[in-house]
């Protein structure tokens, strides 16, 4: 996996203003997390949620392809690596993964090596794009092979070895707001930054708030929690 670079680094930027997305994220991912535990944010980027899990006390340790966006983190002060493969085995308590997975072409190799570096008992979070339907230019503009359903993504965990925890989709009015961007948006797969700030502070928490009810059914994202079995 060294030195792959990401053909989206634009688009990354333009997500750093989703503050309300951004910091229901890091909820999510510190809701099981321990300061004493073995962190690994896999595909760190260039840092939007290692950092602030360090500012809470957490020990992140990133893994990141992009020569650039490693280069960054490493400026940053944090411990990085372009390849998983570097870590020891059996060393991991948690390991989250955001927006990520969906870039890779062999995702089932990606989760039997995370269950190989994970210690007995050692969670993971994955939270990818949902739904195939969705797929439009700005998937495409920074290389994704794929979305999935709750399905899709519990199957492949559990041949992977995994046990599977929690399951939603996430930010139902964004399916919408997905579809509707399919339909009539850039054609480049760019981001629109005044859509994009807009989205964020007065669309997407009324989002979260009727997830409670859609969750089950449908979003823009889904996300799995799963633990490597005793």
């Amino acid at each position: 996996m060294a030195e792959i670079e990401y053909s989206g680094r634009d688009n990354l930027d333009v997500m750093l203003m989703a503050k309300n997305y951004n910091a229901y994220l890091v909820d999510l991912i510190s809701t099981p997390a321990r300061q004493d535990s073995t962190i690994i944010d896999f595909g760190a980027g260039s840092g939007t949620f290692a950092t602030p899990l360090r500012a809470l006390g957490y020990d992140v340790r990133c893994v990141e392809t992009d020569p650039v966006l490693k280069a960054g983190l490493e400026k940053a002060g944090f411990q990085v690596n372009d390849d998983l493969d570097r870590v020891e085995d059996g060393s991991v308590d948690y390991l989250y993964s955001l927006n990520v997975l969906e870039h890779i072409p062999d995702d089932d190799f990606i989760l039997r090596l995370w269950f190989k570096k994970l210690k007995s008992g050692g969670e993971v979070l994955v939270y990818v794009p949902a739904f195939p339907v969705l797929f439009s230019s700005m998937d495409t503009k920074v290389g994704h092979h794929r979305r999935y359903t709750i399905k899709d993504l519990q199957r492949k965990l559990e041949a992977a070895g995994f046990s599977i925890g929690r399951s939603r989709y996430a930010d139902c009015v964004g399916f919408f707001a997905t579809l509707a961007y399919k339909l009539m948006g850039d054609k480049d797969g760019g981001i629109n930054p005044t859509a994009l700030r807009i989205y964020d502070k007065f669309i997407f928490p009324l989002s979260r708030l009727l997830d409670t009810l859609a969750g089950s059914f449908f979003g823009k994202n889904v996300y799995v929690r799963a633990r490597k079995p005793r």
